[in-house]
């Protein structure tokens, strides 16, 4: 079996890794954190992590490089053969508190892959590593030292053994770039007493400067040792090594000496924040004053898999349990935790703000850091408010305390920053969407008019709520093509006018929606003819969607397969297809026959290149293909079928994609070197191995998921009751073999099911939906289209 080839390796701390019981099953055995790490970003590997935690602890293989643009690969890849340390913080566009562990004469930089023995970092072996949720361990080949990672929320966890050696060292790199932290502005270290260091950094992200120029990113910490080091040094990075206890200063580093027997371990617990070195310490105490590296990696091993459990599946194959549960481990690992245990959390402005606390003295809700949720509604969120609503209602509390300090909504936030992803704005989506799911556990009139102002607003908007172009959009019903600012958005247009345009429709119907809900008629009606704006932009002569420039006239030279003009990270073809608020017009416009023969051609020619970039590795390749599954504005296409008729056509691509898009090794995993995006691509797994899509992204007033191809035998959901009525929802499937794609029958609750859909609140009052499958299709089943929300 697959699994195997790691799982051994996995069964570390004979009584400390959970058990498999009757009650919780060991799910963490089918997570392997190194798949797609070839070519990936720099939140994508943390394995020592609790889900949505602070504290994100990883290998380093090339962190110390940072990157350009705020967005390229860095951090650890597969293929790299040396590692530069141990961050403790791994977010978008936040990372640092690094720790590296080495023997001998101290380097003072960390070196570069092609030539380690310049600098501090050490070579290691694949067959010396382990990684899983929760855990993380490595043997440092030129230091013969063996490190672990282990975290809680809010505190890192390293333990390493040393050999015998004269000169053991502990490195805290503070002061340097780490990944896409950016330009570091200032950094503090200083050993308090003999066990205590405590200190900051502040850095300078791209996206920072980018979307809210001026301000920047804070960390600090506040660290333990068990074992008082012989004496201190400081330096800066390429500097000379001195005594001391204290440095101020970009490039800082600390040093730690010690004398070690062979076997010697020396543990450090790093309490982290984002509001001050006092609650740093206060989430330390809290958390792990007195607990164990082996206790935490416990207390965190069953947090996953209490977490992972919450969606069983049996049945299928190894392969495919592996996709599926790693999948849910990212789509449960990024966008973490941003507040302190005391509710403390880093305001918009650089100051601190408080949460409100609850009768028990605790905050009510968690701050988060976030990537853009652009493209979000077709997966994260979909999964987050099926089995995670606190989760999805934290999010939504989060946006809405930027929203308060700022005054705008902020599509990507860290430490509450704007870090706008794509220079867009989806969070309304998101807003909405938490609503028509039943997760209200927030201010949903304030949550309503912030969703309403980043639709409508203009005046006064700032870069870091994108949609600089929405005056445009207001006025015109559509954004021009304007591009005298490369690759820019401004108030009188955008290089990215048509991908902008369709996804401010879209954004609009799902407050539009909210809004009739709520009983606001007028806000309604206006955000429902915004909703039709794509079809002023759909060119009637080759049924599809074209820039317009600002006099009114499509563009000339028109190729629909170019990207970026017009486009942002995909072409006319995909985008075409991007109006997921009407579909039923878009098919009226361009033909119910042409659109399923243009759908199932774009998909056999997409399966030549994997459904993405072929093995091409790298983030944007399948940008100018017909079809892009590494990216977001494509990833609802292959579930149209279900409103065009052909249903079995989404239960055939759907299975065809997560069988041979997705992988299981270093290279292949999330296609070949693209994007996973902070959970995206693999909670798309997730939805689409149980059968369950919701093209609209939860925007409709009575939402419904759209019924697919399940992969296992049996998935089992346990529904919360902050969102459902019921305790389970169960799917089962009966003839269902590899190549048993399509759906011949089924019923729900006993009943016989002859719709390819069914409403969510249905689902949240729990029950059975058994599907029995075939290879071949059967056209007759389905075929009732799915509701069309409400005109």
């Amino acid at each position: 079996m697959m699994k195997l080839k790691w799982i051994g390796s996995l069964l570390i701390l004979a009584g400390v890794v959970g058990c498999k019981t009757p009650d919780r099953p060991n799910l963490v055995e089918y997570v392997n954190p190194n798949i797609g790490t070839v070519h990936s970003r720099w939140f994508f590997y943390t394995p020592a992590a609790e889900p949505f935690g602070m504290a994100k602890l990883g290998a380093s293989t090339n962190g110390t490089y940072g990157n350009n643009q705020g967005w390229e690969a860095i951090g650890y890849e597969d293929n790299h053969t040396s590692i530069d340390g141990f961050p403790c913080l791994h977010e978008f566009q936040i990372g640092g508190i690094s720790l590296m562990p080495v023997t001998g004469e101290v380097k003072t930089n960390p070196g570069k892959l092609e030539d380690p023995d310049k600098g501090f970092r050490s070579r290691f072996d694949k067959k010396d590593e382990t990684a899983r949720p929760g855990y993380y361990s490595v043997l440092l080949k030129d230091y013969q030292v063996k490190a672990e990672l282990t975290a809680t929320a809010r505190v890192g966890f390293q333990r390493y053994t040393f050999p015998e050696t004269e000169a053991a060292h502990i490195l805290l790199n503070i002061g340097n770039r780490q990944g896409e932290s950016g330009a570091v502005r200032d950094a503090y270290i200083k050993q308090i007493d003999g066990n205590t260091i405590e200190g900051y950094v502040i850095t300078e992200p791209e996206y920072v400067k980018k979307y809210q120029a001026g301000s920047s990113v804070a960390m600090y910490f506040y660290a333990k040792l068990d074992r008082i080091p012989e004496s201190v040094e400081v330096f800066y990075q390429d500097s000379t090594l001195k005594a001391g206890n204290e440095i101020k200063g970009a490039g800082a580093i600390m040093c730690l000496n010690y004398k070690t027997k062979k076997d010697d371990v020396v543990n450090v617990k790093i309490g982290l924040s984002y509001t001050s070195i006092e609650n740093a310490k206060l989430n330390l105490e809290t958390e792990a004053k007195d607990l164990t590296f082996n206790e935490a990696l416990q207390s965190t091993t069953d947090k996953w898999n209490e977490s992972l459990g919450r969606i069983l599946v049996s049945g299928g194959t190894d392969e495919s349990k592996i996709k599926f549960y790693t999948g849910l481990y990212h789509a449960l690992l990024g966008r973490g935790l941003a507040s302190d245990v005391n509710g403390a959390y880093p305001k918009n402005d650089g100051t601190v703000g408080q949460i409100p606390l609850g009768k028990e003295g605790k905050p009510i809700y968690n701050h988060y850091n976030t990537d853009a949720v652009w493209g979000a509604y077709w997966n994260l969120t979909s999964l987050w408010a099926l089995a995670y609503p606190e989760y999805y209602n934290g999010l939504v509390n989060s946006q809405l305390l930027v929203y308060k300090d700022a005054g705008w909504l902020g599509d990507g936030i860290a430490a509450s920053r704007y870090v706008s992803g794509v220079g867009t704005n989806m969070v309304s989506i998101t807003l909405a969407g938490a609503y028509n799911s039943g997760i209200r556990d927030f201010d949903v009139e304030t949550a309503y008019q912030a969703a309403l102002k980043n639709e409508l607003g203009w005046e006064g908007r700032i870069e870091g709520a994108g949609k600089m172009d929405v005056k445009q959009f207001v006025e015109r019903g559509y954004v021009p093509y304007e591009n005298s600012v490369h690759y820019g958005t401004h108030p009188d247009g955008s290089t990215f006018s048509v991908s902008h345009t369709l996804e401010y429709c879209f954004s609009a119907y799902a407050v539009a929606q909210w809004a009739k809900a709520l009983g606001h008629t007028d806000d309604y009606n206006r955000l429902m003819e915004l909703s039709r704006g794509w079809e002023k932009l759909f060119d009637d002569s080759l049924k599809l969607v074209r820039p317009r420039v600002p006099n009114g006239e499509f563009i000339d030279n028109f190729n629909p397969l170019e990207s970026w003009r017009g486009f942002q990270e995909g072409n006319a073809v995909q985008y075409t297809f991007f109006v997921p608020q009407h579909p039923y017009r878009l098919i009226e416009k361009v033909g119910k026959e042409e659109v399923n023969n243009r759908l199932d051609s774009i998909f056999t020619e997409a399966r030549k290149s994997i459904f993405g970039g072929g093995k091409i590795t790298y983030a944007f390749a399948g940008v100018e293909s017909p079809y892009n599954h590494g990216n977001q504005p494509s990833l609802h296409i292959p579930w149209l079928f279900n409103f065009s008729g052909k249903p079995y056509l989404t239960q055939k691509w759907t299975r065809l994609i997560c069988d041979e898009f997705y992988g299981t090794n270093g290279e292949h995993g999330y296609g070949y070197g693209q994007d996973e995006d902070q959970g995206q691509l693999g909670a798309w797994y997730v939805m689409a191995a149980m059968g369950l899509f919701d093209v609209q992204g939860g925007s409709c007033e009575r939402p419904t998921f759209q019924i697919g191809s399940p992969l296992f035998d049996k998935i089992e959901i346990k529904l919360s009751p902050m969102n459902a009525t019921g305790k389970t929802f169960v799917i089962e499937t009966t003839g269902n073999t590899p190549d048993a794609y399509y759906v011949q029958s089924a019923t729900l609750n006993g009943k016989p099911l002859e719709q390819c859909w069914l409403y969510r609140d249905e689902l949240y009052k729990g029950g059975t939906l058994k599907l029995t499958m075939g290879n071949q299709p059967n056209e007759k089943w389905g075929v009732e289209n799915p509701p069309h929300c409400s005109e």
